[in-house]
């Protein structure tokens, strides 16, 4: 649509560009990119996924869920009424949609499966395209 709202009229939150993107993308390490931008949830989710894939599960769960609620605060800073789409085709969403996903995968692997269910949920409601190219 291109009013960029939902069925139920709710517009899109586009969260503004994470100066960490950059750094990250240039292959500074991560762990040194989250502490120069403490809020970046794209930092903090690269350091999750990083942790999920070495086996290191309760780090990866505490690394995904900063990322989560630093996400949090900048959705709601966005204008973000704890509804409605956020799109994965929007770059700068991406470091909320990858939190999301990786805290899924981590409160599953520590058998929090109420928790990982309504992540999973989370992650779809807000961008079926975000959930599908994370593999939820």
């Amino acid at each position: 649509m291109s009013d960029h709202r939902n069925l139920l009229g709710i517009p899109e939150t586009l969260l503004p560009a994470d100066p960490a993107a950059d750094r990250l993308a240039a292959g500074v390490a991560p762990a040194e990119v989250a502490a120069a931008y403490p809020t970046s949830a794209l930092a903090w989710a690269t350091l999750a996924e990083a942790a999920l894939a070495d086996g290191r599960t309760v780090e990866g769960y505490a690394y995904a869920r900063t990322g989560y609620h630093r996400s949090l605060d900048s959705l709601r800073k966005a204008g973000w009424r704890g509804q409605g789409p956020v799109p994965w085709s929007h770059e700068p969403n991406r470091g909320f949609l990858r939190s999301l996903a990786a805290l899924s995968r981590a409160a599953q692997a520590i058998g929090e499966s109420d928790e990982q269910q309504r992540c999973a949920q989370f992650l779809r409601d807000s961008s079926a395209e975000g959930a599908q190219a994370l593999g939820l």
